[in-house]
């Protein structure tokens, strides 16, 4: 789904959740497809590593796909991509203005837009689709309709950002990267950029050549 990237085109990145959405979505998925007798019992499970998440004790991306592990394991995969469907939707309401102006004056100017997150696919394939967007994310595992609680890639964040990004997008051939982000995961993906907007550090959004004034 990655666009064919032309010379003098621009690139947009951006992260998801904490930037262009603005709630944990992946912590929201999971209440938002499980039921909440399956979330405790399977949470009970893995508590020694929520406890030392939430004491900066134990990292993000590894405590990302140990929930995932946990909590969808043999979950069917028709069934929880129609419920991913119906999330997709409801996180449209849940974007940052401000931001989501900004991906639409990237697209009005035609620039290639890519979605850059830790996330997951499931989730986030038809939210892209929705904004009609590129998609670089962690990836999860199907098998015989099932996921099995694993990911085919490697947590998308931090480095594995910028390794992702080179990999699918010669920089060399877009006359302007912007990225934006709002944490340590996204710095890799913002030194990329000529352009680069850290939440809560920039107060103001880069500038676009030409903009085009949106309505959202």
């Amino acid at each position: 789904m990655y666009a064919t990237s032309k010379k003098n085109k621009n690139l947009a990145l951006f992260d998801f959740d904490g930037t262009l959405c603005t709630k944990d979505s992946f912590t929201g998925f999971i209440f938002y497809a499980l039921s909440k007798r399956h979330i405790v019992k399977q949470g009970i499970k893995i508590l020694p590593w929520i406890q030392a998440y939430y004491l900066n004790a134990y990292p993000a991306h590894a405590m990302r796909s140990k929930l995932f592990r946990a909590m969808f394991t043999h979950a069917d995969a028709l069934e929880l991509q129609q419920v991913a469907l119906e999330y997709a939707n409801s996180l449209m309401s849940q974007l940052n203005p401000a931001l989501l102006k900004q991906l639409k004056q990237h697209q009005a100017l035609g620039h290639d837009i890519v979605l850059v997150s830790a996330s997951v696919d499931i989730y986030l394939e038809p939210l892209c689709h929705l904004l009609n967007i590129d998609l670089i994310c962690t990836q999860t595992e199907k098998i015989n309709n099932l996921y099995t609680g694993q990911y085919t890639t490697p947590d998308c964040s931090s480095e594995q950002k910028r390794l992702r990004i080179l990999e699918n997008y010669p920089l060399a051939n877009y006359a302007a990267i912007y990225a934006y982000g709002n944490s340590h995961e996204d710095k890799e993906m913002l030194a990329l950029a000529n352009h680069a907007y850290m939440i809560g550090v920039n107060k103001i959004l880069p500038p676009l050549p030409n903009s085009i004034q949106i309505a959202i």
